[in-house]
């Protein structure tokens, strides 16, 4: 329950104000004079004040000013029995939320205290969602405090304000649905559900049912109605992940119901009206697949209104300390096994190590390595176990020791080419990122827009296809 703290020497007028107040819902406590006044606000903290302006010793105005020495966000709603815009004005400079007349109109005064709540809980939701921006909306805590990291919240914070369909894109095992449903969590939608649903995990056969349900008999085996994964999610948020895996046939389907924003079951006969927000990822280069025509390009350009690319962990290894010592605190906890902490040479062999399975393949390393450890602190010989153990091995790249390898480039030359191949995929995903903005990419980046712009031209990429 909200509270109101009334402060007016006249006792008549207080208890009516008060009596008001309370057909909205609100606790209500009353003081006679400043000093008691501020005596009870500091004693009860309470979410609005009325102040009364003419009281003896210390007026309203004062007791005003003393109060936004130390508080100056509650809102205080000023009462007076003169009309003098003069202390209107200095009761605003002061910081007063409204300005009222006595005799108090009840509607009045009912309308301008619920303005104050509905500012207070908007002040409320804007330092909320501040404190997760800086922290990543729980992203910082998840994936860590680097530059790359502090942007992806900015980005974060900003689409999930909005109604854009997002596509995430980034490696195997860089958190795209951990950056999913931050989105999810700071948009409106966040009281609904988030529903999930792995597009490559499921049969072909039975995803077009996962996602939009289906009727009692509608194929063999379907002995009862099914909701869908987009009728579950109603109101709230729909992850696709690995988008990539969906089949031709069912991105047509998925294209109109975005488009339509209407929905039918398999089976049914009428369809019913979608109300979800679309959150895509993939770790494959839908662009590419949409060039070589295993993408619908429609489809890309619906769910892709806003792109977040994800950056590899070897692309931020400052974060690699505090994931470890995360993954190392939750499987403490499972394990109910104390530990110390990651010693400084396995941190730095952590920290060597390129990830090419990312933060997924960190937090197998951590548990498994705190499985067998015989110590309280995580050391080097330990992780090294099992450092690169978790990776798959494609069969096709293995060789006999008696094999001959043709080298047909130098090592200088493999090595310019491959500098080449990573630049252009920073510089593709960044500008990506940004959009096509070339000021932007190059801070991130941490290099001057010319030479960033000499590059683009010499890789022969085209800032302007990643435009909106």
């Amino acid at each position: 329950m909200r509270k109101l703290l009334v402060v007016d020497d006249d006792t008549a007028s207080c208890r009516l104000v008060s009596a008001i107040a309370k057909t909205e819902g609100l606790e209500v406590a009353m003081a006679h004079d400043g000093a008691a006044g501020l005596a009870k606000f500091r004693e009860w903290a309470p979410d609005l004040v009325l102040l009364d302006i003419q009281m003896p010793e210390m007026d309203g105005l004062e007791m005003l000013r003393r109060l936004r020495t130390s508080d100056t966000e509650t809102p205080v709603i000023m009462l007076t029995a003169e009309r003098d815009l003069k202390t209107a004005v200095r009761a605003t400079q002061l910081g007063a939320f409204d300005y009222l007349n006595k005799p108090v109109d009840h509607e009045e005064l009912l309308l301008t205290l619920r303005r104050a709540l509905e500012t207070l809980a908007l002040k409320n939701e804007v330092a909320e969602l501040r404190k997760q921006v800086g922290s990543g909306g729980g992203l910082g805590e998840q994936m860590g405090k680097s530059l790359a990291v502090m942007h992806i919240a900015e980005q974060v914070a900003m689409v999930a304000a909005t109604t854009f369909s997002v596509l995430i894109t980034g490696e195997t095992g860089t958190g795209k649905e951990v950056v999913a449903q931050a989105i999810h969590r700071q948009s409106e939608r966040r009281s609904q559900p988030f529903v999930a649903l792995d597009c490559g995990a499921i049969p072909e056969a039975l995803l077009e049912s996962e996602l939009f349900g289906h009727e009692r008999g509608a194929f063999t085996g379907a002995d009862r109605k099914k909701r869908g994964r987009f009728d579950l999610a109603s109101g709230g948020t729909v992850f696709l992940d690995e988008i990539g895996n969906m089949p031709m046939g069912l991105q047509a389907k998925l294209l109109r119901v975005l488009e339509s924003r209407q929905v039918q079951s398999v089976g049914g006969s009428t369809t019913t009206l979608l109300d979800v927000r679309f959150i895509a990822a993939t770790n494959d280069e839908l662009q590419r697949r949409v060039s070589e025509n295993k993408f619908r390009a429609d489809l890309y350009f619906r769910l892709a209104q806003y792109t977040v690319a994800l950056p590899a962990l070897r692309d931020r290894r400052e974060d690699i300390g505090q994931l470890a010592d995360r993954f190392l605190h939750e499987v403490s906890i499972e394990l109910r096994r104390p530990m110390l902490g990651v010693s400084a040479e396995a941190l730095a062999s952590l920290e060597r190590y390129d990830w090419p399975g990312n933060v997924r393949e960190l937090r197998n390393v951590i548990r498994q390595a705190v499985l067998e450890s015989k110590t309280t602190q995580l050391e080097k010989v330990t992780v090294h176990r099992f450092i690169g153990k978790s990776q798959p091995t494609a069969t096709s790249t293995k060789r006999s020791p008696t094999q001959k390898i043709a080298v047909v480039k130098s090592l200088k030359e493999i090595a310019e080419q491959a500098a080449r191949e990573a630049e252009r995929v920073a510089i593709t995903d960044t500008l990506r990122a940004t959009r096509g903005n070339k000021s932007q990419a190059a801070r991130i980046l941490q290099t001057d827009y010319k030479t960033l712009h000499v590059k683009i031209k010499a890789l022969g990429i085209r800032a302007s296809d990643f435009q909106a």
